[in-house]
């Protein structure tokens, strides 16, 4: 069997990299694009190392029984696919199925990596985890690019300079992550979540957890956060502006599945703000958790600096790229039965297949 990598047109990530092609090579012949890890450091020699054949672009797409990137690819390339040929990335078929109803008429098996459950079983191979985990650690560093003041309190000749103050809206993977990070470069750190299970996992980082009673705390939300309530919303707003105001650097991570993300910094909480703050808006794809927020673009507003960016593990590459992998690796695991089949018996495998035999999965799953 043929395994296919493909270079990202707009990602600086390759699905799979050398170290795990390398796993790959007893049970696979693998192809990989031209110059397809080259922005996450990784040479064609490097792949070609690893027991991968770097070849160009069409021949991958033509040749492969598993093709592989990170972003779905466009209709005209899902054409040239070979027949019976799998297609396996992140088509983020919640926020548009346009491509997943194609890919069903014209009878091609696709896997959507963003659908694997986020399960415990499914730990392992949860590529939305692997990235929110570098996002939120990166988040902290880019915040640090736009504040012009230290992060740690500093006790020098000339004075004592005060601790940064950070506040993070969200405490799932990212959150957690961007308070550590935040914590290790001696900031203060509050974060804020709906859910009330976050509560501990807040305070084991050091941070204070900002509550607001009345929550809807659903388990069943997959990590994300959940619609709330009117009167919710009216607490929840009130305290955060008063939070924000005191804070240097304001991390939001807050996504609702399928729908906008919900709007947490108005403007008049950013009036509010120093000047010379920052927020960084992790939900920017979807609208953005802050009001003026714009997607890959840095917008000043009262002298705060509201940066949008959705995909920051990107810029973390090299290790993104090989934890993305090693979700994959985990993945290929669990696709087969015993019989050589896709194994939809495994809940796995079923909740993250869109199309396959014509048939439109995430609609039926929906």
């Amino acid at each position: 069997m043929l395994l296919g990598i493909l270079k990202e047109s707009d990602d600086r990530r390759v699905a799979i990299s050398p170290e795990s092609v390398k796993k790959f090579k007893d049970k696979f012949e693998v192809k990989v694009e031209t110059g397809a890890g080259a922005n996450a450091q990784f040479s064609d020699k490097d792949y070609t190392a690893a027991g991968a054949e770097a070849t160009d672009r069409k021949t991958v797409l033509s040749t492969a029984d598993l093709v592989f990137s990170i972003d779905p690819i466009n209709q005209e390339e899902a054409q040239s696919l070979k027949p019976g040929a799998i297609l396996i990335c992140q088509f983020a078929p919640f926020n548009d199925d346009k491509l997943t109803v194609f890919l069903a008429e014209k009878g091609i098996t696709a896997f959507s990596l963003d659908m694997v459950p986020r399960t415990t079983l499914a730990q392992s191979m949860d590529v939305l985890s692997s990235m929110a985990s570098i996002a939120g650690y990166r988040a902290v560093l880019k915040a640090t690019d736009f504040l012009p003041r230290y992060m740690p309190m500093l006790t020098t000749a000339a004075g004592t300079i005060p601790p940064a103050k950070v506040l993070i809206l969200g405490a799932g993977v990212a959150g957690l992550q961007a308070i550590a990070t935040a914590r290790r470069l001696g900031a203060v750190v509050e974060a804020f979540d709906t859910r009330a299970a976050s509560k501990e996992e807040v305070e084991s980082l050091g941070a204070k957890f900002v509550e607001v009673e009345g929550a809807t705390d659903d388990k069943a939300a997959g990590g994300y956060a959940v619609e709330q309530s009117d009167d919710y919303k009216k607490k929840q707003a009130a305290l955060i502006a008063d939070k924000a105001e005191k804070a240097d650097i304001v991390i939001t991570t807050a996504l609702l599945r399928g729908r906008p993300a919900p709007t947490l910094v108005p403007k008049t909480t950013l009036d509010r703000m120093k000047a010379g703050s920052v927020v960084i808006d992790m939900a920017s794809v979807t609208g953005g958790n802050c009001e003026v927020t714009k997607d890959k673009e840095t917008v000043v507003y009262n002298g705060v600096s509201v940066v949008g960016h959705s995909n920051l593990s990107e810029e973390v590459a090299q290790h993104a790229s090989i934890l993305y992998g090693k979700n994959i690796e985990n993945y290929l695991k669990l696709l087969w039965n015993e019989q050589g089949e896709l194994d939809f018996e495994n809940e796995i495998v079923a909740k993250s297949c869109i199309t396959h035999n014509k048939e439109n999965y995430y609609a039926k799953n929906a």
